[in-house]
């Protein structure tokens, strides 16, 4: 596609939607976009972005739409309902949702918008707040192998790895996949640096002399340092965690597959979300740690 002669719609400026948003203008596509929120368009506008009062206006005026919102009722909400994108789209549209949701979700919304002759693409996204403004976000896309070549000028704005995982849902299910390995190895890491705390080892040696081996991880390497210092700013919050961890056990339920390991690492986020800790950042894990240890893991 020519990024001058298409008009991308984008619903939800959150944490994540604002710096795609905006990696998609400096790539110099024209966007139309829409928030509950009115004041989060205000600098996307700016930068040149028209502003819709409804879903239904914004699909009106796009060629492609995207979707980064919190939850499936969200994206239902958003793509099915009352003054919706299905209301006002236009034939041989692709909506792009970059959410995380239900896979089950996903493929009702694909049969709806297949039968209005548009397409839905699932691309939900791993990397964080850090991936989103770097442009270097993992995208993973469910979806018609010809509407995913259509879209990789879009995607690129976004991100890096980008790999198409199969029909509609598998970028929704290869993102459950990255949550039980994410959430696994943050629960790892903070359980060791507990560990280390308590036997009284440098932590910063700790993570410099283990993340070189065959222990290292973006978690070990990028949180790890964060953990430490006592910055809990969030990537990726740790109550958007625990919401894609339901999303996991309830899928995993449904496909009678037992996850013995992430059930205990959703219980270790509950435990935050019960103190009020749901906007940090999932290395706030080790707060959880922390408490049945009765140790700080952290750096003078």
């Amino acid at each position: 596609m020519e990024s001058t002669n298409k008009t991308i719609g984008f619903i939800g400026l959150g944490i994540m939607g604002i710096p795609m948003a905006k990696n998609l203008i400096k790539s110099t596509f024209n966007l139309i976009v829409y928030n509950r929120t009115h004041s989060k368009t205000k600098e996307l506008a700016k930068l040149g972005a028209s502003v819709a009062k409804s879903p239904a206006e914004v699909a009106s005026q796009s060629n492609y739409i995207i979707t980064m919102l919190t939850d499936s009722p969200d994206v239902e909400q958003v793509i099915l309902g009352t003054n919706g994108v299905i209301e006002g789209i236009n034939e041989n549209t692709v909506v792009i949702d970059m959410s995380t949701i239900s896979p089950e979700i996903t493929q009702t919304i694909n049969e709806q918008l297949v039968a209005k002759n548009c397409a839905l693409l699932d691309a939900p996204v791993s990397g964080g707040s850090w991936g989103a403004v770097e442009g270097t976000l993992s995208i993973m896309v469910g979806g018609e192998k010809s509407k995913f070549d259509e879209c990789l000028p879009l995607f690129n704005a976004m991100g890096k790895n980008i790999i198409h995982t199969g029909p509609s849902g598998m970028g929704q299910t290869t993102k459950l996949v990255n949550q039980i390995l994410v959430s696994g190895t943050m629960n790892a890491v903070a359980e060791a640096l507990v560990f280390a705390a308590k036997a009284g080892a440098d932590l910063e040696k700790t993570i410099q002399a283990v993340g070189g081996g065959a222990a290292a991880s973006w978690q070990l390497n990028t949180l790890g340092p964060k953990l430490i210092a006592g910055d809990f700013e969030p990537g990726f919050m740790v109550k958007l965690q625990q919401k894609d961890l339901r999303l996991v056990i309830e899928t995993a339920q449904k496909l009678n597959v037992s996850i013995p390991g992430t059930a205990l690492v959703s219980q270790l986020f509950a435990s935050l979300l019960a103190r009020d800790l749901g906007d940090e950042g999932t290395q706030a894990l080790v707060k959880a740690h922390e408490n049945l240890s009765g140790v700080e893991a952290r750096v003078n």
